[in-house]
């Protein structure tokens, strides 16, 4: 080979060893980085998803926990309720709940029957079997508001929308609280224990009595709780005892219920309820 031709060859040479890659080698590349773009934006989009879920499909704690405990009714929904309880319940089931020929509608009973159940339950119970002459006779509005009344008197609160036929549902019952009692002051209408005595004048007293607590008014019977009553220290004077044939119940443990009256030197208790607890007033 001459010397020209030895030139021209390592003139390609040269060319040759620094020529771009063929077309179809840079589509590759490009064709490649598409592709991870395309995972990239993929596995954002899908952990986008994972962590952001629509609102409305998560329910919020009250809507997936809520209890009688939550404000499920109104005060003035428990007000007409405890009017309706008055005048078609209480003769069965006392003022008080505290059962008569009905069933306690409070404490451990309402626990034993309702704790832990829809609202609902309680609702249907009392709306189809209840007052027990005419059952379902007093309407759906006022059976819901004679749960609220009776929501309110196993302690738990009010709220600011009252309780409605189809609120009942998802709604758990827990045990009752104890209400807590007012507290006693002149004239509040109380129930105590005592030792009926009286003196040469025949004034009757309640002695060894137990501190005076608020009672329901209109209790019709003595409460269970009184039973086993502990006597105290405290001393009444009876008014109008001798309305109650006084003279066959001395020195027996009564129950009384009325209205106490404060004087600087004594207590008066008027009578609106006496009763035998035990035929010795011995503990």
């Amino acid at each position: 080979m001459g010397t020209d031709q030895t030139a021209a060859a390592g003139i390609v040479s040269r060319i040759m060893t620094h020529a771009p890659e063929p077309r179809r080698h840079e589509d590759t590349r490009r064709s490649r980085r598409r592709i991870l773009l395309s995972k990239t934006i993929v596995v954002f989009f899908v952990s986008l998803h994972l962590f952001v879920v629509p609102s409305a499909s998560v329910p919020s704690a009250q809507e997936a926990g809520k209890t009688v405990a939550d404000g499920v009714y109104t005060d003035a929904q428990a007000a007409r309720g405890a009017t309706a309880y008055e005048a078609s319940c209480a003769g069965c089931h006392r003022a008080d709940l505290g059962g008569g020929t009905g069933p306690a509608l409070r404490d451990r009973r309402f626990a034993e029957q309702y704790a832990n159940r829809d609202l609902k339950t309680l609702f249907t119970k009392i709306a189809t079997t209840m007052p027990r002459a005419t059952p379902g006779s007093l309407g759906d509005a006022t059976y819901l508001d004679i749960v609220a009344h009776l929501l309110r008197e196993n302690g738990f609160p009010a709220g600011g929308k009252e309780l409605a036929g189809d609120g009942l549902d998802g709604v758990r019952v827990l045990p009752g609280r104890p209400k807590p009692r007012p507290a006693v002051g002149d004239f509040s209408y109380v129930e105590v224990v005592g030792c009926l005595t009286s003196d040469a004048q025949h004034t009757w007293r309640l002695t060894r009595a137990s501190t005076p607590v608020s009672a329901a008014v209109s209790t019709s019977a003595t409460p269970a709780h009184a039973i086993d009553a502990p006597l105290g220290t405290e001393t009444y004077r009876l008014l109008d005892a001798m309305a109650y044939a006084p003279e066959t119940h001395k020195g027996q443990k009564m129950y009384v219920r009325g209205l106490l009256i404060k004087l600087p030197d004594e207590q008066r208790l008027t009578i609106s309820a006496i009763e035998t607890v035990s035929m010795t007033c011995t503990e």
